[in-house]
């Protein structure tokens, strides 16, 4: 399993690519393969045929696509720029990150 710096709900910037500069909020992160979906970001268009169940009408569907994490970067609510991140443990046992920007806690 891979050390992933992001979570559900965070603000992110994607690095490279197509999509280079666009910024979203994680919508979900895939473990197991080190991938992450960004909303708005990374989006294909898919022809598909209609499936009565799932899809009941077929045609040119939009879908967002997963990017790998590498290629994001953690944007700080509180100075809004992307940064690093390191852990800091508090007095009560937490973790939390820390902006290496503004010095400050992102919860």
């Amino acid at each position: 399993m891979m050390k992933i710096h992001i979570k559900k709900g965070d603000m992110v910037e994607v690095l490279s690519g197509k999509d280079k500069g666009k910024r979203g909020k994680v919508s979900k992160v895939f473990l197991s393969n080190g991938k992450a979906l960004v909303d708005g970001v990374n989006v294909v268009k898919r022809h598909t045929k209609p499936r009565p169940p799932k899809v009941p009408q077929g045609g040119i569907l939009e879908k967002t696509l997963p990017l790998y994490v590498s290629r994001l970067m953690l944007v700080c609510p509180q100075c809004n720029k992307r940064t690093r991140v390191s852990k800091q443990v508090l007095e009560d046992g937490s973790r939390v990150k820390v902006c290496q920007q503004c010095k400050k806690e992102i919860r």
